[in-house]
């Protein structure tokens, strides 16, 4: 399999690194913005939009650039080098992402080029109070009264959810599923209360209450396009683990370099520099195993099996990244004024976020059986030309 990147994706890495890191030169200013609702700056988000990229997975007759999986997972990976807030997995790829693949041609055309320009802020409010990362919705149902619908119950944590401009809700249908609606944030009966995550992002709790709602599509049971949302938004999260763990394996091994202990360098002593290089293999597996992942997806196999893979190898190094990342600078890795620390805590964020790394193993632990022959490898890949 050819894993390098074409010119075109090696250009769209370097412009939007060089963005990233005007915008978040050090981990003070990336503390600074994210302590203010929020939680993300504006300014730059309307940037990633001149740039192209908030339109980047979408069809270009919606106001997208129609570009895939791979280019989605370079920007995902380049906003986890400086942990950037932005919600752009959030937004883009999976509230995005299910507009994309369940609306209607009005709502692609209406909310997709809205994304892409910047205009609006989606989130997807799916997770429940007291559920583990089903791909259905229980806790808010969806009521047909005539042609309209309305919606009750509560959903919690929605990540953005208090920002969001739009909200797409998973609800219980009568007749059995879960659907899909779109819910303006200025809708009658919707109550948001935003609050600060450990990581710096923001969440809410949203609570409908004979909210009026649109179906997104046709209104049908739709658990299996969330599956496979909530399956891409893994893969991207992955990514973005990729780039934190990646700054915080440079920031440590820099600091092995130039903190001295007893007159010589940290990095003199062997079992220091052993443990670095095992937080490099454990960086080095993840990085496979993501961008595997997202070849999967380009190559339309199994998403979900993929997705787990790579949350599960992923949730496995960012835990020993992380731990040691903090162990290796010593007593300054847990101050709130070290970059390490961050990088760690977003980290534990994105593991717990639609399902850790325990959670990927149950799963895959699950169809073991039904598998003749273990085959990492499977999916098909462009010949030539780099990935995809």
């Amino acid at each position: 399999m050819d894993f390098t990147f074409d010119s075109e994706q090696n250009d769209l890495r370097e412009a939007v690194r060089g963005l990233l890191e005007r915008a978040y030169p050090d981990s003070e200013t990336r503390r600074k913005v994210a302590a203010n609702d929020p939680g993300f700056d504006e300014k730059t988000w309307a940037r990633l939009a001149e740039m192209g990229l908030l339109g980047l997975p979408f069809a270009e007759e919606h106001g997208g650039m129609g570009a895939g999986p791979i280019e989605v997972a370079l920007v995902a990976e380049e906003i986890g080098r400086v942990i950037a807030p932005e919600p752009f997995i959030e937004a883009v790829v999976l509230a995005g992402g299910l507009i994309a693949a369940v609306g209607t041609e009005e709502q692609k055309s209406e909310l997709l080029a809205a994304i892409a320009e910047g205009a609006c802020v989606p989130a997807f409010a799916h997770a429940e109070i007291g559920t583990r990362w089903s791909a259905s919705a229980s806790a808010v149902t969806a009521t047909q009264a005539g042609d309209g619908w309305t919606l009750s119950g509560v959903k919690e944590p929605v990540p953005t959810g208090a920002r969001a401009d739009v909200l797409v809700v998973s609800a219980a249908l009568a007749d059995g599923g879960t659907g899909l609606f779109v819910v303006q944030g200025d809708a009658a009966g919707l109550t948001r209360t935003g609050y600060r995550t450990h990581d710096g992002t923001r969440a809410a709790n949203v609570r409908f209450d004979g909210t009026p709602a649109t179906p997104l599509g046709a209104g049908e049971d739709r658990t299996a396009a969330i599956e496979r949302a909530l399956a891409e938004a893994r893969i991207a999260y992955s990514h973005e683990a990729i780039g934190a763990m990646d700054t915080a394996l440079r920031t440590t091994a820099e600091y092995l370099k130039t903190r001295k202990q007893f007159g010589v360098t940290l990095n003199r002593f062997q079992a220091l520099t052993f443990r670095a290089a095992d937080m490099y293999v454990s960086l080095e597996l993840a990085r496979s195993a993501a961008l595997w992942a997202s070849m999967v997806v380009d190559a339309g196999g199994d998403v979900v099996s993929a997705a787990d893979r790579a949350r599960l190898q992923t949730s496995r190094a960012g835990r020993h990244i992380g731990e040691e990342a903090i162990q290796l600078h010593g007593g300054i890795g847990v101050t709130a004024e070290y970059s390490v620390g961050h990088y760690t805590s977003r980290l534990t964020a994105i593991d717990h976020l639609l399902g850790d790394g325990d959670f990927a193993a149950a799963r895959l632990a699950r169809t073991v059986a039904d598998r003749a022959t273990v085959d990492p490898m499977g999916a098909p890949y462009a010949p030539g030309g780099g990935i995809g």
